[in-house]
């Protein structure tokens, strides 16, 4: 695959579940906001020509990030949902590139992903007429249960896999099925998604589960943990 990929970094949650005093990707984690392990490993990746990250109006935080200043990440102003922001940055990079070049949305809270598992990704999707995601199988049992947490039944989980990113399609097709999916007030939790409700059939890619999505206060040391196991043990 010769022709490069860009990425498009989701930012303007706010992470509630967190209970902090900020959102979830400026945090800390050893010693640096969770986003700028996130970028710095998506800015690194060889095939990666520049990231575009779409972010809260009037982000405090953003501007103290210190970022190298020769990272190629842009800027747009992101909204509440999810699906707003990546679209908001789909836009953006419609005016950044001539081509239509195969686009990776990754969490900003996801600063474990692994130069590995994007080129596994990359590799089996570089001729896919669709595109696909990273994700794990389920490994543990799985429960149905009610409104009061009363178990109702076991779920076979043959076939089931956590969804995880990056998500990668073509910046055309998923700024299209991202629109069509807005104008039929479809709930969009994530690129993938958007895609199905085109009709279309995206492939599911193994990926390693250290690639976390930081969601809960524990869920830093257990980053911390990952990051450092990879870093221990020369893992891209």
């Amino acid at each position: 695959m010769t022709n490069k990929v860009w990425a498009v970094v989701p930012s303007a949650g706010i992470g509630s579940r967190m209970q902090a005093d900020r959102p979830k990707q400026y945090l800390l984690l050893n010693n640096k906001p969770v986003i700028f392990h996130t970028l710095q490993r998506l800015v690194s990746h060889p095939l990666i020509e520049g990231v575009v990250v779409a972010l809260s109006a009037n982000d405090p935080y953003w501007p103290s990030l210190d970022l190298p200043p020769e990272w190629p990440i842009h800027t747009t102003l992101g909204g509440e949902e999810r699906a707003v922001s990546v679209s908001n940055a789909l836009q953006l990079l419609q005016t950044l590139t001539e081509r239509n070049p195969w686009v990776l949305v990754h969490d900003a809270a996801r600063p474990c992903i692994r130069h590995s598992d994007i080129d596994n990704l990359i590799n089996q999707l570089a001729n896919d007429p669709v595109g696909g995601i990273l994700g794990v199988p389920l490994s543990e049992t799985v429960k149905r249960v009610s409104a009061d947490n009363t178990i109702e039944s076991t779920v076979d989980r043959s076939g089931l896999w956590r969804a995880s990113t990056p998500q990668m399609f073509r910046l055309a097709a998923l700024t299209e099925a991202m629109t069509q999916a807005s104008k039929a007030n479809m709930a969009i939790t994530d690129e993938a998604s958007a895609m199905e409700f085109m009709g279309v059939f995206p492939k599911m890619v193994a990926g390693h589960a250290d690639n976390i999505k930081i969601t809960l206060p524990q869920d830093l040391a257990l980053a911390a943990l990952f990051m450092n196991q990879q870093e221990n043990g020369g893992v891209e």
